[in-house]
């Protein structure tokens, strides 16, 4: 956070975006979907896929690439698993729906694996694995999407960022979730570099050239996480996620002559229940007991505490409802700009 940024609640945020999405023509429940997911990603840090991301949106609406209002279609139910095409959804909408899909299935079968085809953006998408955790049962959430990251030994993009997300159920330990990018960062921390002006690290992007730079404008590719195994991971997950919806998003965007088009993704939810395994209150108690192990261990130099998956985003959770969302002034400028040509009042601030 700088001096420059502007604090915002949580619900005054929440209320802001969901009043810009409808009055860009969004149903009234998929821009509360939409807004709340997009501020809980702001409230636990990962300002890279909350509200820097609305005038994107809105950009996209316009242009075709999201659909306001979708038609989104269950194509097939089968024991365990589902498939949905979401008409290219908001991303959000169309996920929080698979998840659903998913746990419906779970409560069947055990097992949910629910496919959804033409997604957009599916922001943060712990989100979505969390809704399985807290529903007691072990969620996994990917997405994919087309090349933006380079393949390792390249210096073009031949793969995904496509991320990874998986929650499990606590006792009196709130649930703990991994959510990880198969790129050494999300696009949307560049994107949040830029907003804030100020230079990347090494290994988060490389320029036209196929350089890496320090300078978040010039990065035209991203850069795999781990090198070969990142964009291995990314690929293995086309071929369980977009291949699986048939509907194939990079060797497309890859082969020779390839023109790229189009927003389109593909996404993942899956819901696993945990009882018909084990005793479901037994596995909260050992996921606490855990949670509390990992936190003993001996600390490294210059380290202050030690994380359980998930525990960094649960306190700066704490923090920020407690003191305002910060938001950079690029990120104030870009969204008080959409807010004008609608008509609505930026929220409150400090």
């Amino acid at each position: 956070m700088t001096a420059d940024d502007h604090l915002v609640s949580p619900d005054a945020l929440k209320a802001f975006i969901k009043e810009i999405f409808h009055a860009s023509d969004v149903a009234s429940e998929h821009a509360e979907t939409w807004a709340d997911i997009l501020v809980w990603a702001n409230a636990r840090g990962m300002d890279s896929h909350g509200v820097l991301r609305v005038p994107r949106y809105i950009e996209y609406m316009k242009n075709g690439n999201i659909h306001a209002r979708p038609n989104i279609k269950v194509e097939k139910r089968a024991g365990a698993i589902a498939i949905l095409d979401s008409d290219w959804a908001p991303g959000p909408v169309a996920m929080t729906m698979a998840m659903d899909e998913a746990i419906g299935r779970a409560h069947e079968c055990h097992v949910g694996w629910c496919i959804v085809r033409n997604i957009t953006h599916g922001g943060a998408i712990g989100y979505y694995a969390l809704q399985a955790a807290r529903a007691g049962f072990a969620g996994i959430v990917i997405t994919a999407s087309r090349p933006m990251m380079a393949y390792h030994g390249s210096k073009v993009a031949g793969a995904s960022t496509n991320p990874l997300a998986i929650a499990v159920p606590g006792g009196k330990h709130p649930p703990l979730v991994l959510d990880m990018s198969t790129a050494t960062v999300s696009m949307g921390k560049v994107l949040a570099a830029q907003d804030s002006n100020t230079p990347i690290p090494d290994g988060w992007g490389m320029d036209v050239e196929g350089h890496n730079t320090n300078d978040a404008n010039a990065v035209k590719t991203l850069m795999p996480l781990g090198g070969a195994k990142g964009s291995g991971l990314s690929m293995m997950i086309e071929c369980m996620v977009s291949l699986f919806a048939s509907n194939p998003l990079v060797e497309p965007n890859i082969r020779p002559g390839a023109n790229p088009t189009g927003y389109r993704q593909n996404g993942l939810a899956a819901a696993i229940d945990i009882s018909a395994f084990t005793n479901l209150d037994t596995y909260r108690d050992e996921i606490d007991q855990l949670a509390k192990g990992i936190k003993s261990l001996p600390k490294a130099d210059g380290v202050e505490e030690i994380y359980a998956p998930g525990e960094r985003g649960d306190a700066i959770l704490a923090e920020r409802n407690k003191n305002g969302i910060p938001l950079p002034p690029g990120t104030w400028d870009r969204l008080k700009a959409e807010a004008d040509k609608l008509g609505i009042a930026m929220p409150a601030s400090s």
